[in-house]
């Protein structure tokens, strides 16, 4: 059997080109809303080709009618939300499949559509529906063009906004039932604090201890337990003075005072990523993240008893909601050998059903990633997923796969990408360098400002690992990556000249001074945290961009870049590959027209795996079979 194809079930083989562009077509659903009695489901899905959102009935065994498409046009959809009352759907939509989004409210049957907020021009953001379901907040970055961020109340029958709070790097995470109480983050990336306002009083407390500050993904005030001697209860997933992101429960009175917050629940071995709640507040749904897979927990906020779900269908889990009611869980699950679908889990049966259609059944025999634990140069554990080419006992070529973020995290999910490199011949290693976020607070932020150079490092150690795992050729160990995986690979490239044999930089910065300069600036205010500033940390910034080190760079190199990236403008391709050019260096560019910080399109998508697979091929010397 030659090294770039793989076999299907039956036998035959099938080219890795052809398996990644049926992998990309292979479509899925994801993000899940439910009308207040769970009589219908929204959801977004690309199986036109780009996510759209659809409509379904959904019946008590949680399986659904055919779904209807609501339709915003050809710009891709975001995110989907059902108003409480039932009445309206609120969508982001991709300002021509760009970085900017607009909020649109829609009826679910797909009449009186309508723009609330955003334009080609300006960025608006959708935030949750009040719990009465008469309004949705909209989140404006420098709406006044003062650099200020603007909440507003959005009525969707008349499209006006009504203000709401001002501040600087602004989120609305919930309001009280009456609209009278309001929870809001604010602050850069890792460093966010959250205040519970009045709207009455116009008064705001802070809602966690004070100074704390961290990460704080969700918020949700729902009534109190009973016996307890305060009205409501605000459940907050974060880390703001925590080891790890954990459930944290704080009492709100009268007049917007915050009780005594205390963890309610907390694994040393997990984190929290997300949560919800039913209406009456007793039942709440826990997604923990265990060092990449995902587990359910449903716990009981009177007895404080907590019991897991079992039998998930998929090693991840995203969207998950709680319906009003509590009897339903929906979600959207994947893992290496299918996409995301859509799930229901009945609450009192522990049983699971599949929502809607099968988007995909495998052919092929698609790799299962094993995670591995290496030790970085300071001796900082590190993970990764490795993809082991079937077959394969001698070194080879291999690539690492660097996430963005640099807060993100590799997961074992569903990537065409991967499966078609394996497909090659080529092994993937996607590792979780400090950083990644899904292993505590002090990881995630042990590479913050004069700590990026030890994130380099952690990539050295990584391609290491490949050699000493006997999986790669010192000499054929391709670096990859996007957004902030595509500036590690063109570091990897520009500050350790002849480790790796090529690359691939997807959408990375080349030079965080132009980068701050040309982002948008809502993301460079945030990205300060994290990078350092551009004024008083500038010797530091232009010692780690790849763009002043060019001349290092002597391998091939693909750079690939979206048309109409405004998060890492197009700015940061152009500069690195004119510089390279100059220098006469082997260089190719692949733009993705009509595209921006993410590739939404399965043309656009294909199309990138193409180029690689080509490219790749040729720099690691695989044999064509």
């Amino acid at each position: 059997m030659g090294s770039s194809a793989v076999r299907t079930r039956s036998g035959p083989q099938v080219p890795a080109a052809d398996l990644g562009a049926e992998l990309v077509e292979a479509w899925g659903s994801w993000g899940p809303t439910l009308s207040p009695h769970a009589e219908q489901l929204a959801f977004l899905s690309d199986r036109n080709g780009s996510p759209q959102v659809f409509v379904s009935d959904l019946r008590m065994d949680g399986s659904v009618d055919r779904p209807r498409l609501i339709s915003f046009g050809q710009d891709p959809v975001v995110s989907v939300s059902w108003s409480a009352d039932g009445a309206w759907l609120a969508c982001a939509v991709a300002t021509d499949g760009g970085v900017r989004t607009q909020v649109w409210v829609v009826r679910p049957d797909g009449r009186d559509a309508r723009r609330v907020a955003g334009s080609a021009e300006q960025h608006a953001e959708l935030g949750p529906w009040t719990r009465s379901g008469h309004r949705v907040t909209v989140v404006i970055p420098d709406y006044a063009g003062d650099g200020r961020t603007h909440c507003f109340l959005a009525d969707p029958t008349t499209g006006e906004l009504h203000p709401l709070a001002t501040g600087d790097l602004l989120g609305v995470l919930d309001l009280s039932v009456d609209e009278h109480l309001l929870i809001i983050k604010d602050g850069q990336r890792g460093k966010q604090f959250c205040v519970v306002v009045d709207r009455v009083a116009d008064e705001d407390h802070p809602l966690l201890p004070y100074p704390a500050t961290g990460s704080t993904e969700v918020a949700i005030i729902r009534p109190s337990p009973p016996g307890d001697p305060t009205p409501l209860v605000a459940y907050v997933c974060t880390d703001a003075g925590l080891p790890r992101r954990q459930l944290v429960a704080v009492p709100l009175g009268a007049e917007g005072w915050r009780g005594v917050s205390g963890v309610l629940a907390a694994r040393d071995d997990a984190e929290l990523e997300s949560l919800d709640a039913d209406d009456s507040g007793r039942q709440l749904l826990l997604v923990w993240n265990v060092a990449g897979r995902s587990e359910l927990e449903l716990f009981d906020t009177e007895t404080g008893v907590g019991r897991l779900l079992p039998g998930m269908p998929g090693a991840v889990a995203s969207g998950a909601l709680l319906s009003r009611d509590g009897r339903r869980v929906i979600l959207s699950v994947e893992g290496p050998h299918r996409p995301r679908e859509l799930w229901c889990l009945s609450t009192r049966t522990l049983r699971w059903t599949r929502v809607g259609a099968v988007p995909f059944r495998a052919l092929y025999e698609l790799v299962e990633p094993e995670l591995i634990r290496y030790r970085a140069h300071d001796g900082l554990e590190l993970t990764g997923w490795l993809y082991r080419v079937p077959g394969r006992t001698e070194p080879g070529p291999a690539m690492l796969s660097l996430h963005g973020g640099p807060e993100a995290q590799e997961r074992p999910v569903f990537s065409p990408q991967h499966q078609a490199m394996l497909a090659a011949g080529i092994a993937v290693l996607a590792p979780n360098i400090r950083g990644s976020s899904g292993f505590g607070r002090a990881f995630v932020h042990a590479d913050d400002v004069h700590g990026r150079r030890d994130a380099f490092e952690d990539v050295v150690t990584s391609a290491d690992e490949l050699v000493r795992l006997g999986i790669a050729a010192p000499d054929r160990i391709a670096i990859t990556g996007r957004s902030y995986g595509g500036y590690l690979t063109m570091a990897g490239l520009a500050f350790y000249p002849g480790y790796f044999a090529c690359g691939v930089d997807i959408c990375g910065m080349s030079d965080l001074h132009t980068f701050y300069r040309d982002t948008e600036p809502w993301i460079a205010a945030a990205a300060v945290s994290k990078y350092g500033d551009p004024v008083t940390d500038a010797g530091l910034l232009a010692g780690i961009s790849p763009l002043h080190r060019a001349d290092n760079i002597a391998v091939p190199l693909l750079v690939v870049h979206g048309e109409l990236d405004t998060n890492v403008p197009i700015g940061e391709a152009h500069q690195i590959v004119a510089a390279l050019r100059e220098l006469g260096r082997p260089v190719q560019y692949l733009q993705l027209d009509g595209e921006g910080h993410e590739y939404r399109r399965v043309d656009s998508r294909t199309l990138l795996i193409t180029t690689m697979l080509e490219f790749l091929t040729e720099a690691l010397r695989v044999s064509s079979g």
